[in-house]
Formats: structure tokens, sequence, C-alpha cells
């Protein structure tokens, strides 16, 4: 199954594809070459977060080119 998801190069937030910026950050530069994805539910508890720089719940890519 190929996952048609865009993901933001500012802040890896993985995005609905029909989107023209990230809801996230509000850039306009999203891509489709990334890999892997952590979805973060707390990131005031999450070490993975803390590590990423992310500050909000959500889906965040892992790599992002």
């Amino acid at each position: 199954m190929a996952d048609d998801r865009l993901v933001c190069r500012e802040c890896h937030s993985v995005v609905d594809p029909d989107v023209d910026a990230c809801p996230t950050c509000g850039s306009s530069s999203l891509t489709e070459d990334w890999a892997g994805y952590v979805i973060v539910a707390h990131p005031e508890e999450s070490e993975i977060a803390e590590a990423m720089g992310v500050t909000e719940p959500g889906a965040y890519a892992l790599k992002v080119r």
C-alpha cells in the first residue's frame, strides 16, 4: 500500500496530500520524499519528541529528503 501523504520539510509533520501548507508550522515546503514516521501523543513526556524538537502531538517523519 503506497502512502500518498506529504511531509513538511520544515517541521517534519505528516500532512494530508490535499493541503497547500503545513497546519503545524504554516510552511508551504511539502514533499513526497520521506521515510518512516513516529506518532507523538504526549510530547512533554517523550524523549523522542524532545530529540526531534517536537512540541505538538501528531505524526512526524523520521527522514525527509
